[in-house]
């Protein structure tokens, strides 16, 4: 019998590169206001800012709740497929034909993925099962 995965939806995005620059007006106070002489004081690209390895990077969206304490519905991740997991890294997996959104932990020897919303099972996982790691969520960009 095979074991149902409770995964998220993924949906990927290929990156276009715009090398569009924005206005930047520098760091922004939390607590009590600040002068704004200058309102911009430069321009960023968000390729630069948030792409380290173009040729390796890419875009998915969010959709259900098994990462539901890092990540909501409709959320977009930047992935990069050069970075090598690590501990305790959210990660891109591939396993049984299905993309899941996971935490890698390593424990006495063994894999697993695991899902920050507690009503979701725990993983274990082995190189047997196909388990492909695509890539390791670098950012996170939330819709307020």
């Amino acid at each position: 019998m095979k074991k149902q995965l409770n995964t998220q939806k993924i949906e990927l995005i290929q990156p276009e590169s715009s090398e569009q620059k924005y206005p930047y007006i520098g760091n922004v106070q939390a607590g009590f206001p600040s002068p704004a002489d200058d309102f911009f004081h430069d321009y960023i690209s968000l390729d630069e800012l948030l792409v380290d390895h173009k040729e390796t990077t890419f875009f998915a969206r969010v959709s259900g709740s098994s990462m539901g304490n890092d990540f909501s519905d409709g959320d977009l991740l930047i992935i990069d497929k050069s970075l090598e997991w690590e501990e305790n890294k959210i990660a891109l997996c591939f396993i049984d034909g299905e993309f899941t959104l996971k935490r890698i932990k390593m424990k006495d020897g063994k894999c697993f993925l695991v899902p920050s919303n507690k009503d979701f099972p725990l993983l274990e996982v082995n190189y047997e099962q196909g388990v492909t790691i695509w890539g390791v969520v670098k950012y996170s960009i939330r819709k307020h």
